[in-house]
């Protein structure tokens, strides 16, 4: 069985190998969905009324929020941390300014007044009372952890079946066997030829992410696409595309990012150094296979 929606500026494909009946399938594969719903609404930065961005209006008082923003919002600032800022969700001030701020359904803009200095050391969060405090004004984005977080709880509504794949629009998670009982064949596409697959991976409960510079460009600036270095304000160069194989989307999607921003020698190093697999293509289209791939 197939569904299909549309969530987080992008097609979510939901596909399910199982002998269990079409209600009981049906029932599990619209939970999945709800969690994009659930996820869209509490982390989107283009819905002013989303809780992450109610939340980045209240600075200086500790806000206690839901697992749907805190889980991801942790991680992003965990891989923040790893990078020493490179990967920063603080960026979301420069991104609006750069053009990225309008909403994908109803094509409003937002534009926040803050100035856009702050960076992930100005966000805390408490593990206790989960609350998040903000030490300055400043726009939170979550582009790159809360579509694989969205994947991993779909995937957790799916994982009583045989075999499925969570596909949010190339981004992914296969979970079990194909129809034929065989690991899931998954195709990297090539970032200037899309109907050309440059590498094809056989996974069974992994994640692929991809970050790449030909997805989304700015109207505003030219040689600016939604990947910002949050120190220059400028979009890396070295690398086109980024795909990472991980255990869970959140990481995959996170650190297919983190490995775009930090370039072709420290993006490489640090692939190794989290012990996972990775096709990357430099802006000359060599293409390098990391992690045993």
């Amino acid at each position: 069985m197939k569904k299909t929606k549309l969530f987080m500026d992008t097609v979510v494909d939901i596909q399910v190998v199982t002998r269990k009946s079409k209600d009981q399938t049906e029932a599990a594969i619209d939970r999945a969905f709800e969690a994009f719903r659930k996820v869209e609404q509490d982390c989107s930065r283009f819905s002013l009324d989303s809780e992450l961005m109610e939340a980045c209006r209240i600075i200086k008082t500790p806000v206690r929020i839901s697992p749907f923003l805190f889980e991801p919002l942790k991680f992003a600032l965990e891989v923040a941390k790893w990078t020493n800022g490179i990967f920063d969700p603080a960026v979301g001030k420069a991104m609006e300014d750069l053009g990225f701020n309008q909403h994908y359904l109803t094509g409003e803009s937002i534009q926040s007044s803050c100035s856009g200095s702050a960076s992930y050391r100005d966000i805390i969060l408490n593990d206790q009372d989960r609350t998040l405090y903000l030490r300055k004004p400043l726009v939170i984005d979550l582009g790159a952890a809360a579509k694989g977080f969205a994947i991993d709880l779909a995937v957790h509504e799916l994982k009583e079946f045989e075999g499925f794949v969570v596909n949010a629009g190339g981004d992914l998670y296969a979970g079990g066997l194909d129809e034929s009982g065989s690991k899931w064949r998954i195709g990297i596409q090539h970032p200037e030829y899309k109907e050309q697959i440059i590498q094809t991976v056989e996974i069974s409960n992994e994640a692929v992410c991809t970050s790449g510079s030909y997805e989304r460009k700015s109207e505003l600036k030219a040689g600016i696409h939604h990947i910002i270095d949050p120190r220059t304000k400028q979009s890396p160069v070295e690398w086109v595309s980024c795909s990472v194989i991980a255990p869970f989307a959140m990481m995959a999607d996170a650190f297919s990012t983190a490995f775009f921003l930090l370039g072709l020698d420290r993006g490489r190093t640090l692939i190794e150094e989290v012990d996972l697999k990775g096709i990357l293509i430099s802006s000359d289209l060599q293409i390098y296979r990391v992690g045993g791939i």
